[in-house]
């Protein structure tokens, strides 16, 4: 059998909403359609936001840097935060299905999850068998999709049980892109905003640290207060602690020259004053 790779143009549904002059904005999945040739066309197929909403196994969704940097950061403070539970899994673009009938699997971001008696290699968390549902979920949005993310998710993580659920919002104001925090706690009634503190920070129970924005970037900040770097941001500092030592080094070395010098030559004086001495 032979396999040909095709474009397609994207699937309607109910929310295409594809551009023409670029269809796959989005994303892509790869489909294997045969022909009754007995051909094997490999269809490159665009990816719309219902896709996005809820992604199959292998999909391809496109990311910008800016969501992809504050993602990593997310990732790397929430381990660090988790490192010594054993039952904490911190899963970020891992699909998840849930145990609630007609409930279509997501592909949250961020997925934290307590409680795992195994880790795995997951491609789709499936909360059913594993007896467990993520504790927190976070979704990083764009201009472009983040309608999905403040309604369609809105409405589903509640339905799926999620206890906290918060919204990375990109909002443009005065034409320039801003960050802003939504949080959503679960209750009897349904979900309920999450209130910020009066700095504006979310307190993330599951993983004990509060969310913050700041000139335009995520910070994390612990329980006492002190700003959680990232992996880049904690290699810089470790880089400029040992340059700095490593100068501090050299400085002691060359002031124990100088010492040792000095030292030297206060002996030959001293010598030489007492040979003048002798002399007389």
């Amino acid at each position: 059998m032979t396999t040909i790779e095709v474009l397609t143009r994207p699937r309607t549904g109910a929310l295409h909403t594809s551009d023409p002059a670029d269809p796959f904005r989005y994303g892509w999945r790869y489909v294997n359609v045969e022909r009754s040739d007995g051909f094997s066309e490999l269809r490159q197929e665009p990816l719309t936001l219902e896709d996005l909403l809820h992604p199959q196994e292998g999909d391809h969704v496109t990311h910008s840097d800016a969501h992809q940097r504050r993602r990593r950061y997310l990732c790397n403070v929430f381990e660090a935060q988790l490192a010594q539970d054993p039952t904490a899994v911190v899963l970020d673009d891992v699909r998840v299905a849930w145990d609630v009938p007609d409930l279509k699997p997501h592909g949250p971001d961020i997925a934290v999850i307590i409680g795992v008696t195994q880790r795995q290699n997951w491609s789709t968390f499936d909360v059913a068998r594993e007896g467990v549902r993520p504790a927190l979920i976070i979704e990083i949005t764009s201009p472009e999709t983040a309608s999905i993310d403040r309604s369609h998710k809105l409405e589903e993580y509640d339905i799926a049980g999620v206890p906290l659920y918060v919204i990375v919002d990109t909002v443009v104001l005065r034409r320039q892109p801003m960050l802003r925090l939504l949080g959503y706690v679960q209750t009897e009634t349904g979900y309920q905003v999450l209130i910020p503190n009066e700095r504006g920070w979310l307190w993330l129970e599951p993983v004990a640290l509060w969310l913050a924005v700041e000139a335009h970037e995520l910070v994390c900040y612990n329980a006492a207060g002190e700003a959680l770097g990232d992996y880049q941001a904690l290699a810089t500092a470790l880089r400029q602690e040992s340059a700095a030592r490593e100068e501090a080094e050299q400085a002691r070395i060359a002031a124990e020259q100088r010492a040792a010098a000095a030292e030297v030559r206060l002996r030959e004086l001293e010598a030489e004053v007492q040979r003048l001495r002798d002399a007389k």
